[in-house]
């Protein structure tokens, strides 16, 4: 029996060096002009699938950086930070790594609420723009998300009503169905 198990670990293990050597091969084969080929069909496609989940109202921003009002910045996971859209729901949320666990249960704020004056538009160099305004019990704000075209990273500014303490998230726009969030206890 052991025999057998050795020899069965022995075939898996050519058989994957194998493949890795395949792959190098392959990967040696590509020129620079085919991996940027590849990498820009790749990120047309991605977009493509952004704008969709965008008209369809059924997508997340998941941000890995946060802007604050004055220009500070600070880097942060895009599982806790993000902006979600799910028809006429949304969430934001964001999440700071520090060791108080604040209002969510991770270290910032979630709320929940009601999209409104959903508009989007394409400008002139291909680029997506969304406006909306998102209302409920612990937001008030209008919400701009900006796509860049032949990619899926995005942009997106958040603007209170009732102050000036303006928040802009860098991230990436999915749809909500392949995003990976975690969000916390909201208002």
């Amino acid at each position: 029996m052991k025999q057998i198990l050795s020899g069965m670990m022995l075939f898996m293990l050519l058989l994957v060096g194998t493949s890795a050597v395949q792959a190098q091969e392959t990967e040696k084969e590509l020129t620079r002009e085919e991996k940027k080929a590849m990498q820009a069909k790749l990120d047309s496609l991605l977009f493509e699938e952004a704008k969709q989940a965008m008209n369809e109202k059924q997508f997340t921003l998941e941000a890995d950086q946060v802007v604050f009002k004055y220009g500070q910045m600070a880097y942060v996971n895009s599982n806790t930070n993000f902006v979600s859209v799910n028809g006429d729901d949304a969430v934001v949320q964001v999440a700071f790594n520090i060791p108080v666990s604040g209002p969510n249960g991770l270290g910032g704020v979630t709320v929940d609420g009601k999209v409104s004056s959903y508009k989007l538009e394409e400008d002139k160099r291909g680029n997506l723009r969304l406006s909306m305004n998102v209302m409920g019990a612990g937001i008030s704000a209008r919400v701009e998300i900006e796509l860049i075209k032949d990619s899926n990273k995005a942009s997106l500014d958040i603007f209170p009503n009732f102050n000036s303490n303006r928040l802009s998230l860098n991230g990436v726009l999915l749809p909500s169905h392949k995003s990976s969030v975690f969000k916390g206890r909201s208002f």
